[in-house]
């Protein structure tokens, strides 16, 4: 028993670290928009595309990185994920160019998306009673919110002392820390069955997301009647069409289409997406108001955001427990209503706006992003066997950076197509308002009658 307990915690540990410096890039990086901008000459498009490269790639491959871990075993695809993500932050910190700065970000998404969802199937695996899975899924899902809280605040100190590079650098001791401990994981039995890898599916979903992440990034400077913005736009949506007809056809789908029968998973993806697509989209933002329009320093901007990271680390730690006492469909609706609040309270923001008017809206934002996440996860892996919980992990990540893309994309070209910064970070607060009532409504619908149901059945 005490050995068992023992392998559990060093699961948990190992896994917990992985996640952290995956999580850590997609925050930290906004701190250093500013000087990634003067080293490397570039635009604020060419900005969406160093944090979207990353993201997106995350995004496009971690639905093929849930049935590799499914089909190879959790532990290794884990192992091989680990090494790459190291390899490739070695890469982003050692670029001179912005191409070779983006390629390593790919490199980077690459990694994230083996080891992600396999961490969390080995963590399913590993755990045999619900009580216990659900609290050390809790735990994985507060240290990604600790690891996003800390981005900032670490990242701008990091720039203040060693240069915009040690934030990729950073990635490759805790990398190598995180592999000597998972080294020591028990690797999960074998699966009994292999299941082909879905090529067609995996191409067609890099293909869509490719395209239509592209399509909103270059659509500010190039205008909605620019040839390649119309063509891509065309080969997004036929590509989204054949992705959902090769899945539902396939025998082994990379995304099991039946999955989303299932109320928990349908609305826990959802909720996901969106609430990627409005946080990170507005941390973009932010970033470039307190640096561009400001002219705030990396340190100044990641102590600006401390209000807001401290409230994420709260809200994931605090997440199981306040779930437990009001469950999960009133706890993620009241978020959604929060999100709404916050983005409504950012709306009096200008160039001078005193920064404590700015902060005080961070707290109901940051308690909403980081009770979303774990009590979201929860919800959908609660739902899932364990033989497909490589999948299910894969679709939920999938959401979350997709949104997470989408936002910084679409908030971004916003900003961009106006010119008063001011007047697109109002509109893209709007769009945020809109789609966090949206989410909360849609989640209600969803899982309400499932509740009901459950409740009158004897």
């Amino acid at each position: 028993m005490d050995n068992a307990i023992t392998a559990q915690k060093g699961l948990v540990a190992a896994t917990c670290l992985s996640y952290v410096i995956v999580i850590l890039d997609t925050s930290i990086v906004n701190v250093a928009l500013a000087p990634l901008a003067s080293t490397l000459q570039t635009t604020v498009s060419g900005l969406q595309w160093v944090v979207n490269a990353y993201t997106l790639t995350f995004a496009s491959l971690l639905l093929g990185g849930g049935s590799l871990g499914d089909k190879f075993g959790a532990k290794n695809i884990y192992l091989i994920g680990l090494v790459l993500f190291a390899l490739a932050s070695a890469g982003c910190g050692l670029s001179s160019t912005l191409p070779a700065l983006i390629f390593g970000r790919i490199l980077q998404g690459v990694g994230a998306s083996l080891l992600v969802p396999s961490s969390l199937a080995l963590i399913n695996n590993a755990f045999s009673n619900t009580h216990a899975r659900a609290k050390a899924i809790g735990v994985w899902a507060g240290c990604g919110g600790i690891a996003m809280a800390a981005g900032p605040l670490l990242g701008g100190v990091l720039i203040h002392f060693f240069g915009w590079r040690s934030v990729f650098l950073l990635n490759v001791p805790i990398a190598l820390l995180g592999a000597l401990l998972a080294v020591r994981i028990p690797a999960p039995a074998s699966p009994t069955h292999r299941k082909p890898i879905d090529l067609s599916g995996q191409l067609l979903a890099i293909i869509s997301l490719a395209t239509s992440i592209a399509v909103l990034i270059e659509v500010a400077p190039r205008g909605w009647h620019d040839s390649l913005i119309q063509l891509g736009m065309a080969v997004a949506l036929v590509a989204s069409g054949l992705f959902v007809r090769v899945e539902r056809r396939c025998k082994q789908p990379m995304l099991p289409m039946n999955l989303f029968r299932l109320a928990e998973f349908s609305a826990s993806s959802l909720v996901s997406l969106i609430s990627g697509l409005v946080f990170y989209g507005l941390f973009f933002l932010l970033s470039l108001y307190f640096q561009q329009v400001r002219g705030w320093t990396p340190l100044d901007t990641g102590l600006a955001f401390l209000p807001l990271t401290l409230l994420v680390t709260l809200g994931s730690f605090s997440a199981g427990k306040i779930n437990r006492l009001i469950g999960p469909l009133w706890l993620i609706a009241g978020c959604c209503g929060l999100y709404a609040a916050g983005f409504a309270g950012l709306l009096f923001m200008g160039e001078n706006v005193p920064y404590w008017r700015i902060a005080l809206c961070f707290p109901a934002l940051g308690l909403a992003a980081g009770v979303i996440t774990p009590v979201a996860t929860a919800s959908l892996m609660g739902s899932i066997e364990k033989d497909r919980a490589g999948i299910a992990a894969g679709v939920l990540n999938a959401s979350r950076q997709t949104g997470s893309a989408l936002g910084v994309a679409i908030f971004g070209s916003l900003m961009m197509s106006i010119q008063s910064f001011t007047t697109g970070l109002h509109l893209a607060l709007c769009a945020a308002i809109a789609l966090s009532m949206l989410a909360g409504v849609l989640w209600t619908a969803i899982l309400l009658p499932c509740s009901s149901h459950k409740k009158t059945t004897p």
